[in-house]
């Protein structure tokens, strides 16, 4: 969706999804969101969403007639924040009532009706970027200075004026808008064929029990703890998958086709560009992020080893890097969760506690997992006159406490930038977004080490954040650094097969895993991994969670030490919400995400882990 017109619907944690398919026996009516905090029944949405369709009608008329004299501008900016606020509020209800229960048929029909309308606001709204571009900064600025009323559209009407360059003339967005719908061809057949065709195996495990090995069964059991169990899962799920590398490419090398042509359509050198030109994101991030982790290779490389070591695993194979590194009986109960997170970001000030406290009892949060239920976890902050949402799939366990945390951390920095700024400057972009959730996840770990009762304890939360950084920094930029180069070999115009993909993936697995070192080796069939990974459909966009836990490693490090300032500069960042560049508000609070300062802060966080692990099993 059009980052000027609706906002970004859902912050989603890279959470894996959950297997408890019954519904949990504690849970009463407190443990669910509460809907008709935005609508009080179907009926009522039908009515905003009629309300919808005459602004746009409306909006309409804006059209052309934009510079007409100043107090037509403001309406009409006012009339497309006020029709983008109610979509927002419209798409939000519409999915969470869907994701609540996939099976049912009227969440799936809201589900659908919202697309529709998301559809004719792309469409209507169209023309306003050319427009803005067409009336010129000149005559906008004389706008502007006489009509203090404009102040809240700064940041976005400077935004559309620098990307002039790359907008077309009123046609060509209208074309863009209507083709929209036509080009997301390759995302809808990778998720109709990964999660609803594939003819998935079967495998008999060590306990006697067959399962068929589909996505959701590959991400329980490459957890077993029998080393043959896993490796018969990796074996069993990767060739499946090395049967379709063909389609697959097919499918992905549409893909990176389709974002080359929308480069070039939008005047860019190529695809990286543009993509973080969204932004106005310096190309320097992108390259340093990579470049730092593949000189800091050696920092992963000790964790697998200590992995192997705590594993007892002599010969460490990629099908060894998910079992837990520490098992034990240890329960968190939701309330538990709660009180263990409202503890940990106390270092965060009163006010940031107290609006926390009193939200968590406000039914924000869908908790338990129940059947037909969305699984994984994801924040929405977008019912702006509402309140944040949260789904959750909690199952009692310290992961589930981190993601709670997590979620948590997105929903109070939409909370605050809710509460700080208008609708059409509250929204923020992924930039940003990872940074509130990782320092919160920071935060609980410093406390639950200072609190917990023995080594044990100790080595279950150290574990969980050193894989918590493999997974989150050095994994997503492996993804980038993939991404980076397949899309850079289709924007020279060449080709790509699946079979060529694998290639280039798998040097790239190798090479960040360790496997010419002798740390872990990683069969050439597990190289067809790039196919299942469904965030390449969505163009250069997880580096950014190896950017925002680097920017939170420093902010949290800064406020645990007690830095004069530094909490406050964190919290200004989120206050701020979507008012400035993303970029250039983190380097206003100290952290320059282009410098190699950030990531060598992860480094030093996760080897200073790794010394702790050590030192308690050196008492072994």
């Amino acid at each position: 969706m059009h980052k000027h017109l609706v906002r970004n619907l859902f912050a989603v944690a890279l959470t894996l999804p959950s297997f408890a398919f019954a519904a949990h026996p504690s849970e009463t009516e407190a443990d669910r969101w509460n809907l008709n905090d935005m609508y009080q029944s179907k009926a009522d949405w039908d009515k905003d969403a009629v309300m919808l369709e005459v602004q746009l009608k409306q909006f309409q008329t804006c059209s052309g007639h934009l510079a007409d004299n100043i107090a037509r501008f403001k309406t009409c900016l006012d009339l497309n924040a006020d029709l983008s606020k109610r979509y927002a509020k419209l798409a939000s209800y519409a999915f969470q009532f869907r994701d609540q229960d996939t099976g049912d048929n009227a969440g799936m029909d809201l589900g659908q009706r919202s697309d529709i309308l998301g559809s004719k606001v792309e469409e209507a709204t169209s023309f306003l970027r050319p427009e803005i571009l067409s009336i010129g900064a000149k005559k906008i600025q004389a706008f502007q200075a006489k009509e203090k009323g404009l102040k809240i559209y700064a940041h976005q009407l400077d935004d559309i004026l620098r990307s002039g360059a790359h907008t077309l003339d009123k046609k060509g967005e209208e074309l863009i808008a209507t083709f929209g719908m036509a080009t997301n061809t390759a995302s809808a057949v990778y998720s109709t064929l990964s999660n609803a065709e594939m003819p998935w195996p079967k495998v008999k495990l060590s306990t006697g029990e067959e399962v068929r090995i589909d996505q959701a069964a590959y991400t329980k059991y490459r957890a077993a703890p029998n080393r043959a169990d896993r490796q018969l899962v990796f074996d069993a799920f990767w060739g499946k998958w090395k049967e379709f590398e063909r389609s697959y490419g097919v499918t992905f090398y549409e893909q990176l086709k389709r974002d080359s042509a929308y480069a070039k359509i939008r005047n860019y050198p190529d695809s990286l560009t543009q993509a973080l030109d969204n932004n106005k994101l310096p190309r320097e991030v992108y390259d340093t992020l990579v470049t730092q982790t593949r000189a800091n290779l050696p920092t992963l490389h000790r964790y697998f080893k200590l992995r192997a070591k705590l594993l007892g695993v002599k010969d460490l194979r990629y099908f060894d890097i998910y079992p837990p590194l520490v098992s034990g009986d240890f329960k968190y109960p939701i309330k538990d969760g709660v009180r263990l997170m409202l503890e940990s970001v106390k270092p965060l000030g009163d006010d940031y506690a107290k609006a926390m406290a009193k939200a968590t009892t406000e039914r924000w949060m869908d908790v338990y997992p129940r059947p037909r239920k969305r699984s994984g976890a994801y924040m929405n902050g977008a019912a702006y006159d509402v309140h944040p949402y949260l789904l959750l799939n909690y199952n009692d366990d310290y992961e589930s406490v981190s993601t709670l945390g997590h979620e948590w951390g997105h929903a109070m920095h939409s909370y605050l930038a809710n509460k700080h700024q208008p609708f059409i400057s509250a929204d923020y972009p992924t930039f940003t977004a990872e940074i509130a959730s990782t320092t919160n996840e920071v935060f609980l770990l410093d406390h639950m080490l200072k609190i917990a009762k023995s080594d044990d304890e100790r080595l279950l939360y150290l574990g969980s954040a050193l894989e918590n950084l493999r997974g989150t920094f050095f994994r997503q930029a492996m993804f980038a650094d993939f991404e980076r180069e397949v899309h850079a070999k289709v924007d020279k115009g060449e080709s790509l097969t699946g079979e060529a993909l694998s290639k280039i993936y798998g040097d790239i697995l190798k090479s960040y895993h360790g496997d010419k070192e002798g740390v872990m080796k990683i069969d050439d069939t597990y190289a067809v991994e790039w196919a299942y990974i469904p965030h390449f459909y969505n163009r250069f966009y997880v580096f950014q969670y190896a950017t925002s836990i680097a920017a939170g490693s420093m902010f949290a490090d800064e406020i645990l030490k007690g830095q004069t300032g530094a909490r406050d500069k964190y919290l200004n960042i989120l206050k701020a919400g979507g008012s400035a560049y993303p970029y250039e508000l983190v380097k206003s609070a100290g952290v320059d995400l282009a410098s190699p300062a950030p990531y060598q802060a992860v480094f030093v966080r996760m080897n200073k882990i790794m010394d702790q692990i050590e030192a308690i099993q050196a008492k072994r």
